[in-house]
């Protein structure tokens, strides 16, 4: 089993951006630190995806986690958006 459960809650309120919804949480490290996780998610029902990402950066609080995996989120969200624009 890894160190990673799917269980883990996410604290913030999922953030919609176009048609993404990303969410970020942290969860605690030994030596007092803490990670940064995000959710990335779209469609609906069976139509939907979803990405889980574990950062190896150590945060002194679980706010400073959550804040980066937001960040994180947004600029990948901004990044896709990039890549449907530019023609093949």
């Amino acid at each position: 089993m890894n160190d990673f459960s799917l269980a883990v809650p996410m604290t913030a309120l999922p953030l919609t951006l176009g048609r993404y919804r990303i969410a970020g949480t942290s969860r605690p490290l030994p030596g007092g630190r803490f990670a940064a996780l995000l959710s990335i998610a779209s469609g609906r029902g069976s139509a939907s995806t979803g990405r889980l990402v574990r950062f190896d950066t150590a945060f002194p609080t679980p706010d400073a986690a959550e804040r980066y995996a937001i960040e994180q989120g947004r600029d990948w969200v901004q990044a896709a958006g990039l890549r449907q624009t530019l023609p093949y």
